[in-house]
């Protein structure tokens, strides 16, 4: 069985607007190598949506794009993709499937056939599966920017604390932070 690992870009107030990132070559860098690290991607239906709507083009060489955001674009492509959502069912991007049907049973599904581990990078589906103790990894970018709005991280809440144990903190050059959390039993 692989480990669901949740991770984002966050601010130091709590934003998770992707917007609100620095997006240079080493954070690139950072999520390239989780992503090639992973067997599958894990997302809500909105940020399937968004990504839909950017990284196929970028492959195809439709946007002008630096070499490494078009390598990320084309090992995006192949990278399995797996997208909750009651209320669209057709994902016609390559290598993307539907998880339609109990969110506990489904995404333990998952888990237990992907040994690679399932890389989660959506806000409020991880909220979702926090309440059902399904996150077993936290790796978060954390950016040197207060955004002052949001939306934050676990905006819905949690019926109660986690619990985490630090594994490793690597601060990049542009002032983010990559910090690998692990839930406590």
């Amino acid at each position: 069985m692989g480990l669901l690992t949740f991770s984002i870009n966050a601010t130091l107030d709590g934003c998770i607007d992707h917007q609100e990132g620095i997006a240079d070559d080493e954070t690139h860098a950072y999520f390239t190598s989780l992503m090639d690290d992973a067997g599958a991607m894990l997302w809500g239906r909105v940020t399937y949506e968004m990504m839909e709507g950017y990284w196929p083009a970028v492959r195809r060489g439709n946007v002008e794009a630096p070499t490494a955001i078009r390598e990320w674009a084309v090992k995006l492509e192949v990278k399995p993709k797996y997208v909750v959502s009651s209320t669209r069912t057709d994902f016609p991007w390559t290598n993307s499937h539907h998880i339609a049907d109990d969110l506990r049973a489904g995404v333990q599904r998952l888990k237990d056939a992907t040994s690679a581990g399932v890389l989660l990078g959506s806000g409020k589906l991880a909220t979702e599966l926090d309440r059902l103790d399904l996150i077993d990894e936290y790796k978060f970018l954390v950016h040197p920017r207060i955004a002052g709005h949001g939306p934050t991280l676990h905006q819905g809440g949690l019926p109660g604390t986690r619990r985490l144990e630090l594994i490793s903190t690597k601060p990049l050059r542009n002032g983010a932070v990559a910090m690998h959390y692990r839930r406590e039993p």
